[in-house]
């Protein structure tokens, strides 16, 4: 599958199709917003869908870290949807997170994942990784040379032609941040248009696809 190398200042990042973030230096894979157990809050809601959404999740995710063979695998944020939706079931799946990954798995926590308590993944706060600063919603990095690295966002792109409209997923900068919101990993997320400020690289057909990418290079940024 294709991916798309950027980087920024001395970080070489891959933009995965499966919807993922890569950071070459040290094997670290990052994804966000998984929202496990959706589908149950919906069914606990009155609002019928199946139950095999998580799979639909979990088992992409599987097969990225072994493909990839990670040495941490970092969840910046909405692992699960909500406490209702927290299982016995999926419990079992969280603890066992690790061992199926092959990899330390580290949880920065999101809005959706407040109040939960998740056995052997503690909620840790924004952090540091390099150049990067790593959160679930989009923050103000305390070094300005940083560039955060985020989800919460749901981004996706507004594709049109005469007959036809497409939303896809996608990976956005914004250099005013500066700041990259990558897509929503989760099989049952929706996704918000992140408008023409953002610099966009499109999730389609297995491939990454640069799109309105028009922004003039900025200090410790380009592509490749």
């Amino acid at each position: 599958m294709a991916c798309q190398i950027w980087r920024w200042g001395n970080e070489s990042l891959h933009f995965l199709p499966e919807k993922a973030l890569w950071r070459e230096t040290d094997r670290v894979l990052m994804v966000a917003d998984l929202h496990l157990g959706k589908a149950e809050v919906f069914q606990a809601n009155g609002v019928p869908m199946p139950s095999d959404g998580d799979a639909g999740t979990l088992n992409p995710l599987l097969d990225l870290c072994h493909a990839w063979q990670p040495k941490r695998l970092i969840l910046l944020g909405d692992l699960i949807h909500a406490r209702l939706g927290l299982t016995e079931p999926l419990r079992a799946v969280l603890r066992a997170l690790p061992a199926l990954c092959g990899c330390e798995v580290v949880l920065i926590g999101g809005n959706h994942d407040r109040d939960s308590w998740l056995e052997g993944l503690p909620q840790q706060p924004s952090q540091s990784l390099g150049d990067l600063w790593l959160s679930h919603i989009p923050e103000t990095p305390p070094d300005p040379d940083q560039l955060n690295v985020c989800g919460h966002l749901h981004p996706v792109a507004s594709v049109q032609s005469r007959s036809d409209r497409l939303r896809l997923p996608c990976f956005a900068f914004d250099p005013k941040g500066p700041r990259l919101v990558i897509p929503a990993f989760g099989q049952l997320t929706g996704g918000h248009d992140c408008g023409e400020r953002y610099q966009q690289w499109l999730v389609a057909d297995d491939a990454i696809v640069p799109w309105l990418a028009s922004f003039p290079n900025k200090r410790g940024r380009q592509t490749a």
